[in-house]
């Protein structure tokens, strides 16, 4: 059984500048705002709804396939993917362009000043999926990448009759209230932060209740405070696993993604799907980085009955 991952594969280059841009930023110069910091630390990390989704989907025993647009500089983000036996198949190398790449540079007051650039991942339209599909794909997610794919992936998963997770998440400034409208009647399955609920809420005009009439479930992360699983007229409260420590929360969001699909690809309910979820955020969020930390299944078995109280075959 394969899961379809659709979304953004992108480079994430982190910068650390050790003092605060406050004291070199003047507010009655910032009309002609000239300056540069030297930032001793930095690292690139591999990065991306879908690899990050993917990795982590991995990591549980799951069989991702991940389909997204990529440049020409890709290929040690390419190796690192097969390195992790994940299916790359489905990605489509742009020559012309580069992979989309964020650049973050970070004060000690943790204030951020971010550059991102698109590159290959606004021409993922051209990645077309249908006829594509794989024949034992039973189920999908499409996150944040570009406007126009985000749109045709979903529309070609619902015409090949696959459950999918639609993960609008960053990518909600680019729609449309009928677009966005659309796109949730399309998908079976929301799921969003608790400010991007608020985001779609308004966004489109629809109250709670209309959007849970309008899917099979949706799913509400609260950070510290667990998350909501709306369904089947209920809902589900989730508490937050406990992380060992707290490192580097970028990439959380996609782990807890990866936690839901496993659990629909196994058949779990909704609140072990829930609990996978959130231990995988717990472990993410220990570690650097968005595809950096590992665990054998022995051990995230010993973790969630250590959080939840309850074992998990």
């Amino acid at each position: 059984m394969s899961t379809l991952i659709c979304g953004s594969l992108a480079f994430d280059t982190i910068m650390v500048f050790q003092d605060r841009f406050k004291a070199h930023i003047l507010p009655e110069q910032v009309h002609m705002l000239n300056v540069s910091f030297t930032v001793p630390e930095m690292r690139r990390d591999f990065g991306g709804c879908a690899g990050n989704i993917a990795y982590n989907l991995k990591l549980l025993g799951g069989n991702p396939i991940i389909a997204g647009t990529a440049g020409q500089d890709f290929t040690p983000y390419l190796e690192h993917l097969e390195k992790q036996g994940l299916d790359t198949s489905l990605i489509r190398i742009l020559p012309d362009h580069y992979t989309a790449q964020a650049f973050i540079t970070t004060d000690l007051d943790d204030n951020q000043i971010t550059a991102f650039h698109p590159g290959a991942m606004f021409m993922a339209q051209d990645n077309h999926l249908e006829g594509h599909i794989p024949s034992d794909t039973h189920w999908a997610i499409v996150s944040p990448d570009g406007l126009g794919a985000m749109v045709q992936h979903l529309e070609d998963l619902t015409r090949a009759s696959i459950p999918t997770l639609f993960d609008p998440g960053q990518g909600l400034p680019l729609f449309d209230a009928q677009t966005l409208t659309r796109l949730i009647d399309l998908a079976d399955y929301l799921t969003v932060n608790d400010y991007e609920y608020q985001m779609v809420q308004a966004r489109t005009g629809l109250k709670p209740d209309e959007l849970k009439q309008r899917l099979k479930a949706m799913i509400v992360t609260k950070g510290e405070q667990g998350s909501v699983i709306y369904h089947d007229g209920q809902e589900t409260h989730i508490p937050a696993a406990k992380p060992k420590a707290v490192i580097d929360p970028t990439g959380c969001g996609d782990a807890y993604r990866a936690g839901l699909l496993y659990g629909l690809e196994r058949g779990r309910d909704w609140e072990t799907c829930g609990k996978i979820a959130s231990l995988m955020g717990a472990y993410k969020i220990e570690t650097a980085g968005t595809q950096n930390h590992h665990f054998t299944w022995a051990e995230f078995q010993a973790r969630y009955q250590e959080n939840f109280g309850s074992k998990l075959d």
